[in-house]
């Protein structure tokens, strides 16, 4: 389960580092940010994007930081890529980018910065960064590594995805899922970070067609 005060804390630490690029600018705390993005994350619609998908998304990143030329900006992406949320909207990261930018100046960041956590949140929609984005590779890599996960914890994620999307009668949610998991298998690659590519992508590729098999029996 996903500890709130340790989350607390992570924003706090990444929040104050990344405010380095404006040392001098006086910024109000970090907790009240906090508060607010945890209690988004706790909402009632959620089953799958909740505080321990941020939990495991965040130490994904952990794993990945090496490869992203600013890793706490990509901390800070992980924590607005999904922090407005409603299954039945298409326009989640949209709107979680906007959030961002509201956010962010507010709580000390400088305009490049907010700029590129925004950008970061928005390339959620494909998971499909270029290839000079290693900020971009390491946030897809860490938010898709759950499809790389062991069959128990595999089959618990699509279990939660299926009681968020409780509300799609069953025959058009086959559909609709096979149809992702089709997109998901036919791209030349899922991971696009060192580690990702050597550590997750076997494990995705069978999961996702595991999957695929049983949705279309």
């Amino acid at each position: 389960m996903a500890d709130p005060d340790a989350l607390r804390a992570r924003w706090s630490r990444t929040l104050q580092r990344s405010r380095r690029t404006q040392p001098s600018a006086p910024a109000p705390s970090p907790e009240a940010y906090a508060d607010n993005l945890l209690a988004r994350w706790s909402e009632p619609q959620r089953r799958y994007h909740t505080l321990d998908h941020l939990t495991a998304v965040l130490d994904h990143v952990d794993v990945l930081e090496k490869a992203a030329d600013d890793p706490d900006l990509v901390r800070l992406a992980a924590w607005f890529h999904d922090a407005v949320y409603l299954p039945d909207r298409s326009e989640n990261e949209e709107r979680s980018a906007r959030l961002a930018e509201r956010a962010l100046p507010e709580a000390g960041l400088s305009a490049a910065a907010t700029a590129e956590v925004a950008r970061l949140v928005r390339l959620t929609v494909t998971h499909a960064p270029a290839g000079d984005d290693p900020n971009g590779q390491v946030l897809c890599d860490a938010d898709l590594a759950i499809l790389a996960s062991p069959p128990d914890a595999y089959a618990a994620y699509t279990a939660a995805v299926r009681e968020e999307y409780a509300f799609v009668p069953p025959d058009a949610f086959r559909e609709g899922r096979a149809a992702i998991l089709r997109q998901l298998l036919d791209l030349p690659r899922l991971f696009h970070t060192p580690y990702g590519t050597r550590e997750w992508e076997g494990p995705a590729r069978h999961n996702l067609t595991s999957e695929l098999t049983l949705l279309t029996v």
